[in-house]
């Protein structure tokens, strides 16, 4: 089989309008994980976020792997552990905090099963709450009680004026922290040269493969590194266009189980 690795991205790609994995789409990806190849989760959501889809799909018996944080965390799901961890320098944090506020945006970030944010009300905090069904704890200062290890803050906003701050925030830091959109309203930002390629090429060669062996599917902006990475690049039908331009294939949208369609076309056959 050509493929031993196949990446997925989860919501707009794996999961269907109501955050759902179909059952032809699960059934597919357990046949295929049958037949010896293996799942990473690719995924800017938190680790509490991911995991409930790696159990889903039996990501721990089949040996399988969740790249949370947009990469910045690399978990072993068949142990449990966590074989990678980059964190924002806390000076760092400082530094989003003094940009942002007083911003019309809602700055959140993540303890254990539970979204940190002063904003807790925000439609957008509502949105990230219910996509990884975590809790949302409203503090009175965010850089105050903000004293734990950071792996990922999110900016989120309405995409136009998003667009500004993250403009704003990239003249700020430059290079010293990775800045980037998932959606339109959600600016991630990562602790240098993180990514999702960068993290799969740290897994790739721990599991001793060639990227000609790696195939990866995605529709979102923060899915484009990982695309042109991988020796087979798929976006979703209903993929941003930057993601199609760079793609080697355009499967099915996420309502029309493109996930299922490419594995069966690509993988399985």
């Amino acid at each position: 089989m050509k493929y031993k690795l196949l990446v997925l991205d989860i919501d707009g790609t794996l999961t269907n309008e109501k955050k759902e994995i179909t059952g032809h789409t699960k059934h597919t990806i357990l046949r295929m994980q049958k037949a010896g190849v293996k799942v990473v989760l690719a995924s800017g959501r938190p680790t509490y976020g991911v995991v409930p889809t790696a159990k889903e799909l039996e990501l721990e018996r089949y040996g399988g792997f969740i790249l949370s944080y947009n990469g910045g965390r690399i978990v072993d799901c068949s142990t449990g552990k966590t074989i990678y961890e980059k964190t924002i320098p806390h000076k760092a944090i400082s530094g989003i905090y003094s940009q942002v506020r007083g911003l019309d945006v809602a700055l959140m970030t993540y303890e254990g099963d539970t979204i940190i944010t002063e904003n807790p009300r925000d439609a957008y905090v509502d949105k990230e709450s219910f996509i990884n069904k975590m809790k949302v704890k409203g503090v009175g200062n965010f850089l105050e009680y903000v004293t734990f290890p950071v792996v990922k803050c999110l900016v989120a906003a309405d995409g136009g004026y998003l667009a500004t701050v993250e403009e704003k925030l990239k003249g700020y830091f430059g290079s010293q922290l990775s800045i980037y959109r998932s959606e339109p309203y959600f600016l991630e930002i990562m602790p240098k040269d993180i990514d999702k390629a960068s993290s799969l090429e740290r897994l790739r060669l721990l599991l001793g493969l060639e990227r000609e062996g790696i195939a990866a599917c995605g529709d979102g902006l923060n899915d484009i590194s990982m695309i042109q990475y991988a020796g087979l690049g798929i976006a979703m039908a209903n993929a941003q266009e930057a993601v199609k331009k760079v793609c080697d294939f355009v499967t099915k949208s996420n309502e029309e189980e493109g996930v299922a369609y490419a594995i069966d076309r690509f993988i399985l056959s």
